[in-house]
């Protein structure tokens, strides 16, 4: 599994979608200093691992971002550009597998830029300076008012970090020429979250929603056996409301643990709680109904639009992996609140 959930995690870790995370195409455009370890590493979206007795050209390797040690007056930073512009609910800085030499504290500043930022950018605190702790992760609840495009992390004054993730949704401009073309309603690019999940033992349901086909069968949402009547399922608020014409199911590197069949059901929802939603969801009106997987291909399935949908619960019978989902369609414009809510 590419991100297992720390079972001690916030809320927003489960809510929302790490946008630090280079599959989605964000990336590091600058940094202080990166000597001992590539700043890059810090976006990795697996676990940061520990290997003994591995050193490089520099010392010992590790896995994530680390500077040299500081000898003068200062501290290092590194920019981040989010491959997508985001609100964001939450931010885990990681110090796994640095005892000795992680930072004493850190901060993270924002800001909103169609241009990577420069010397006159105006950054805006989102976390003040917290004191960091060796080989734990720091999970830290946002309050931003705003969406933002790029993330400046500050340690202090020098050390390692292994990984930086930052919790939240994107944020499209929805403009007039979004309803003339097919979109990925459901796509996290596009602002899609996914709501409930009954079950993620083996893989997250957020996983559905990334770019591209799935890397193993670790990139992928995946439920345990189930040894019980019953399916399993996920509800995905769309990232605007609109009209399904087309779905994908790709059971990319599911194999012996695809599931047999799946459906999708949806309806036009304002408010609510996330187990709220999920108890409506048992009655949703069928968009598609059951259609037979096979395992390690895409499935395309034409649906007729009938009306509007801000969510929909996809379920799969009995259980098993799915990589990913795309729902095609084309944006519906409504009176009052356009957006679904998250």
């Amino acid at each position: 599994m590419l991100n297992p959930v720390d079972p001690e995690a916030p809320d927003f870790v489960r809510r929302y979608l790490n946008l630090a995370d280079s599959r989605l195409g964000t990336e590091v455009v600058a940094v202080s200093d990166d000597f001992f370890a590539p700043v890059q590493r810090m976006l990795d979206p697996a676990p940061a691992v520990f290997v003994p007795g591995k050193y490089d050209a520099h010392g010992k390797w590790m896995d994530g971002w680390e500077s040299r040690r500081k000898r003068g007056p200062g501290n290092d930073w590194a920019i981040v550009r989010l491959g997508q512009r985001a609100r964001l609910h939450g931010v885990d800085i990681d110090t796994s597998h640095f005892t000795g030499n992680y930072p004493p504290a850190a901060s993270l500043e924002a800001c909103d830029s169609i241009d990577d930022p420069g010397p006159d950018t105006r950054w805006h605190t989102v976390l003040p300076s917290v004191s960091l702790q060796g080989n734990r992760h720091h999970y830290h609840a946002l309050q931003m008012l705003s969406a933002c495009t790029h993330l400046r992390l500050q340690i202090y004054p020098d050390g390692g970090v292994a990984r930086l993730r930052v919790y939240g949704r994107a944020e499209r401009d929805w403009d007039d020429s979004a309803a003339e073309i097919q979109l990925d309603l459901a796509a996290a690019a596009n602002g899609g979250l996914v709501r409930a999940a009954n079950n993620e033992h083996f893989g997250a349901a957020s996983n559905l929603l990334l770019p591209g086909r799935g890397l193993t069968m670790g990139d992928g949402w995946e439920t345990r056996r189930r040894r019980e009547p019953g399916n399993d399922w996920c509800i995905i608020a769309l990232g605007h409301p609109g009209r399904i014409e087309r779905v994908e199911v790709d059971t990319a590197h599911f194999k012996g643990n695809f599931p047999e069949r799946c459906s999708l059901s949806g309806a036009l929802v304002r408010g609510g709680t996330d187990a709220s939603i999920a108890t409506q969801s048992m009655f949703w009106p069928e968009l598609l109904a059951p259609q037979l997987l096979q395992m390690d291909r895409v499935h395309t399935f034409a649906i007729d639009a009938g009306a509007a949908v801000s969510h929909v619960r996809f379920n799969i019978f009995p259980d098993g992996g799915v990589s990913r989902l795309r729902l095609w369609g084309r944006v519906a414009r409504l009176e009052g609140r356009d957006r679904a809510d998250a």
